[in-house]
């Protein structure tokens, strides 16, 4: 069955972005090569971003990913093109749909809310963290702020070079109907 990836990088402190959105940070005097991106990327055929990654990854140039499918969710239609198909469509089905489909895995890009969406709708699989060895402060986090506890089995890990270090997780289910768990707001007391 096709999984659903994140593949992505974080900061040491766990943030995705600056609240801005910026993400100079991720710049490297030397790297220690591509972090297995040529691999992964020749494992997947469909990306999914939300609307904030997409917009973000336009104001880089990059209107698509080449040679996949991509889908972006959004709550305002926009006009599709052949390679960019924009969504409303809840998660659940949506994601059950494309794992029916014939086809190789399914990279979930970011950002923070649609990884949080695709948790809570139980449909992510797997979660490849490459941790940058820089602490920014503030920011995105990897996954919208919810209370929720999702166990994790590490896979594996990969020390570079260069200090970053890859984290391999699935996403450690009881059965196909588990979803992410919720825990209720504690109350903290003169904070």
């Amino acid at each position: 069955m096709r999984k659903v990836i994140v593949y992505i990088a974080t900061s040491a402190d766990g943030f995705i972005a600056r609240p801005d959105g910026g993400i100079d940070w991720l710049d490297r005097p030397r790297t220690a090569g591509d972090y297995g991106m040529a691999r992964f990327y020749r494992s997947i055929d469909t990306v999914i971003l939300g609307r904030k990654t997409y917009d973000v990854a336009l104001g880089f140039g990059q209107a698509s990913y080449a040679d996949k499918k991509n889908y972006v969710f959004s709550r305002r239609h926009r006009r599709a093109s052949p390679e960019v198909e924009f969504t409303a469509e809840p998660v659940g089905p949506f994601a059950r749909r494309l794992r029916r489909a014939r086809g190789k895995h399914i990279w979930l890009v970011g950002g923070a809310e649609i990884i949080a969406s695709f948790l809570d709708g139980n449909q992510v699989d797997e979660f490849i963290i490459h941790v940058v060895p820089t602490f920014i402060g503030e920011g995105i986090p990897l996954i919208a702020p919810r209370h929720r506890t999702v166990p994790l089995t590490l896979l594996s890990t990969r020390r570079y070079s260069d200090g970053i270090v890859r984290l391999h997780y699935a996403v450690r289910r009881a059965g196909t109907t588990e979803r992410a768990t919720r825990r209720p707001v504690k109350k903290h007391v003169g904070h």
